[in-house]
């Protein structure tokens, strides 16, 4: 893990590997710098060099509580002015908001920006993050994911109870503490796609076919951004990059060039 330092005197850590042009991953919820990334890792290193930030809570990269959305996109900014030249940015989730704030910010840092699936700031009906927040002060880990996939992103039960069979749902856990943090984070983002009219930058958004639309803002961004393309991953959801790191990879070199 490398280390820089942040505004507020936080430490930002990420993960360095490969060659090439740079390229900034931005990880998203109940997941982390190595979780998110696993499957793709051998099939981006050999086309960039890769630094895959770890948000906060996660890696080496200061654990702070009541942090806004805003806090972390300066994370990414200050990693992307570590730098030294443009890179490519990406973000998945909660990390693709993060990738295209930072985005705005300092947009002659990013070259292209790739994001999949940012989901719309009250994803989960204010109801529904009270009986979060009351499972998370129980310490009861398992039942928090289980309601937040299965009411917060629609997943099917037959796909969540496969998913609680495998190891991957270790570290969906891990991460859950952290990932409550990204919650209350997103609800109190005021995200406003019209903003972005005039985002310099060419983007790609990444859509599965198979995830609910309507919880995204893919299509809101997509009639706002002025140099922006959708592309859909057949018969995937909202893990494509875990579930089908081929596609997934495929994709994201195609619209990079490499």
């Amino acid at each position: 893990m490398r280390r820089i330092s942040a505004v507020n005197g936080v430490t930002v850590s990420y993960e360095e590997y490969g060659s090439g042009p740079p390229l900034v991953l931005v990880h998203g919820a109940f997941s982390d710098h190595r979780t998110n990334w696993e499957l793709v890792k051998p099939l981006l290193a050999p086309h960039f060099g890769v630094r895959a930030l770890a948000r906060r809570g996660r890696g080496e990269t200061s654990a702070t509580h009541g942090h806004s959305l805003e806090d972390e996109t300066g994370d990414v900014v200050a990693l992307l002015e570590s730098i030294g030249e443009p890179a490519f940015l990406l973000g998945h989730s909660y990390g693709a908001h993060l990738a295209l704030a930072a985005a705005a910010i300092a947009p002659a840092r990013v070259r292209k920006l790739v994001l999949y699936e940012p989901a719309w700031p009250r994803l989960v009906a204010p109801e529904a993050v009270r009986s979060l927040e009351q499972l998370a002060q129980a310490g009861d880990w398992d039942g928090f994911a289980l309601a937040f996939f299965r009411d917060g992103l629609s997943v099917p039960a037959a796909e969540l109870d496969e998913l609680r069979s495998t190891a991957l749902w270790h570290d969906i856990l891990a991460d859950a503490p952290a990932s409550l943090g990204d919650l209350r984070a997103l609800g109190r983002y005021d995200f406003r796609a019209e903003r972005l009219r005039d985002l310099p930058v060419p983007v790609l958004l990444q859509v599965g076919a198979a995830s609910p639309r309507d919880l995204y803002v893919t299509d809101a961004l997509g009639a706002a951004l002025p140099d922006v393309r959708i592309e859909e991953l057949p018969g995937q959801a909202h893990e494509a990059m875990t579930t089908a790191p081929g596609m997934y990879a495929e994709s994201v070199l195609r619209f990079l060039g490499a």
